[in-house]
């Protein structure tokens, strides 16, 4: 080689070769072509070279991100035996009788490619969440362990129901007392103070709902939770005419059929600031009521808060057992709380899937025990639409009180994440983009241009509820025990791949129809409770596998570029 020429040698080699065509009869999607100039007139042009640098060191960056969304080690379907199959009753007869029949790891494997025999859910299902550890025969569960476990739920949960149901007395009285008070006021013709105005409206400008429509809003805002004979809530006695216009309340978008996250997704420690201000105006009318404004002073302000209501509840807690507390035990900030997530409560519960054979006006109402006693423990952060959607398939399953409410507690853990409170759902957005992006770079890309909608906002409810408002019932069993399993066998994050499958199920008629934001959002509203769930699943596990080989298999998949300059 001559003095001062320079030798470059530019190796690329694609991305997921045969077994991209394998699982999809396509070319892979990320497909790099190969170039090994290695003469001065072969040269690659220095901006064509950048270009490839640039090109490599994003991809680089993207496998190192998908890394962290898939386990080193799959566990296979095949090993040591076919897991198709799913666990049956046979193979689970066979571990009660002794745990050493078969290992953890062993039962989860054949759960997350076969799923679970719907004979058995109940008894399988409180293992899979957490409430009974594996490893439990049946004399350990039926003499000591399990009755061990299930008296001090059961203990528990009966003090909680204890606790808030003292409180809700006490909140029915205020607010009767608060209404008698309006009645007298209207009768008199007099004129409401502001801030009982503001208090009455409360849930009209605070809303702890999460979806929103794309096409209108919900008719006349109208509350299913009311029927004849009930209490009239505070709501009916003073219309919207009747308020100031800077009070009066705006227009709700409010579906549950919906798949677009609300722009009003207050929690209820949020709006207990607001109701907290109201309550302080009318306490000191004659002070300045210029609100202070800044976010990071109401950041502050509802830190406070919840501090406040931990502390409350902690002394409530501590009290004798059996001894109902006074109204002097409770402070006012608490009881405005708790009568706000009641009423969104009870809202909720009344519309939650009234179609279901299993939903009687009985189990409606333990139901209601359940998500009330969950909120009781948990009021710094209250309800959020869409609690009552993951309770009710665990209710269904279990049929029974205190274990549906240890399991929703135990599922609760991780699913509280999903809810504005939480900061998973950011997460869960930039992890689809990135699977998408390097997985089907075509598909991407039509989301880019027909109005960029790779923010992926049409997943936040499969995400919110765990795919619950997009299968039928039985389809929900099915996908949840494989989304419960999965960390331990494939992937904790695996339901970006169930979303990824729904998408790439219907990826040729999103093209064909070259889908915009709102195409795809009523699309999928419309598919509702008709997908083929077995395929999705099957289509999920394999592109967790095929994003396995991008990450862990350098054999197939090599992104390493080399360029060597020598001077001779």
């Amino acid at each position: 080689m001559a003095a001062g020429r320079v030798h470059q040698s530019f190796v690329v080699v694609s991305l997921l070769l045969h077994r991209g065509q394998q699982h999809y009869g396509r070319a892979p999607s990320c497909l790099l072509l190969c170039a090994r100039p290695n003469s001065p007139e072969d040269t690659v042009p220095k901006y064509e070279e950048a270009d490839w640098l640039a090109y490599c060191r994003h991809l680089s960056t993207v496998r190192t991100h998908l890394s962290a969304l898939v386990n080193h080690n799959i566990v296979p379907p095949d090993k040591p035996c076919e897991a198709a199959g799913g666990l049956s009753k046979d193979v689970w007869s066979k571990y009660q009788k002794d745990c050493k029949n078969y290992k953890e790891l062993e039962l989860l494997r054949l759960v997350y490619y076969g799923g679970v025999e719907h004979e058995i859910r109940k008894e399988v299902w409180p293992f899979l969440l957490g409430h009974y550890k594996f490893g439990m025969n049946k004399k350990d569960m039926s003499l000591v362990n399990k009755v061990a476990i299930d008296e001090k739920i059961t203990a528990r949960y009966q003090q909680v129901m204890r606790e808030w149901k003292a409180c809700e007395v006490i909140v029915k009285h205020r607010e009767k007392e608060m209404q008698s008070a309006i009645f007298a006021k209207l009768s008199s013709g007099s004129s409401i103070d502001s801030h009982v105005l503001r208090l009455i409206h409360r849930d009209s400008t605070i809303s702890n709902e999460v979806f929103m429509s794309v096409d209108e809003p919900d008719a006349g805002g109208q509350d299913t939770s009311c029927e004849s004979g009930s209490t009239p809530t505070l709501t009916t006695v003073v219309t919207p005419a009747m308020l100031a216009p800077d009070e009066r309340p705006l227009v709700e978008f409010d579906s549950p059929d919906s798949g677009l996250p609300s722009s009003r997704n207050y929690s209820v420690t949020s709006g207990q600031s607001q109701l907290m201000s109201s309550i302080e105006d009318g306490q000191s009318m004659e002070e300045d009521t210029t609100p202070t404004g800044g976010l990071e002073e109401q950041a502050g302000h509802r830190s406070l808060s919840e501090d406040k209501l931990c502390s409350q509840l902690d002394k409530l807690s501590t009290s004798s057992e059996g001894t109902t507390p006074s109204y002097s035990s409770y402070t006012i900030e608490l009881l405005d709380t708790v009568a706000l997530n009641l009423h969104r409560i009870d809202k909720d519960v009344q519309r939650c899937d009234r179609n279901y054979y299993y939903f009687t006006s009985n189990n409606l109402e333990k139901l209601r025990n359940i998500m009330c006693s969950y909120v009781w423990e948990h009021l710094e952060i209250g309800y959020v639409q869409g609690m009552c959607d993951l309770l009710a398939p665990l209710m269904v399953i279990l049929d029974d009180e205190c274990l549906a409410y240890s399991c929703f507690t135990h599922l609760m853990k991780r699913m509280s994440q999903n809810f504005p409170t939480g900061g998973a759902m950011d997460t869960h957005f930039a992890n689809m983009r990135s699977l998408i992006q390097i997985l089907d770079s075509e598909l991407f890309e039509l989301m880019h241009q027909n109005g960029d909608y790779t923010h992926f906002y049409f997943c936040y409810r499969w995400f919110l509820l765990d795919f619950k408002r997009e299968l039928l019932y039985e389809d929900v069993f099915a996908v949840w025990e494989v989304i419960w399993v999965a960390p331990r066998i494939s992937s904790k994050h695996f339901v970006l791949f169930i979303a990824l499958a729904l998408v790439e199920v219907y990826r040729d008629i999103i093209l064909d129809n070259n889908m915009d934001f709102t195409d795809i959002i009523k699309f999928f509203n419309e598919m509702a409770e008709h997908h083929d769930v077995q395929h999705i699943l099957r289509v999920a596990r394999e592109l967790v596998h095929k994003n396995a080989v991008v990450v862990w298999e350098p054999d197939v998949v090599c992104m390493h570029v080399v360029f060597e300059h020598t001077v001779t």
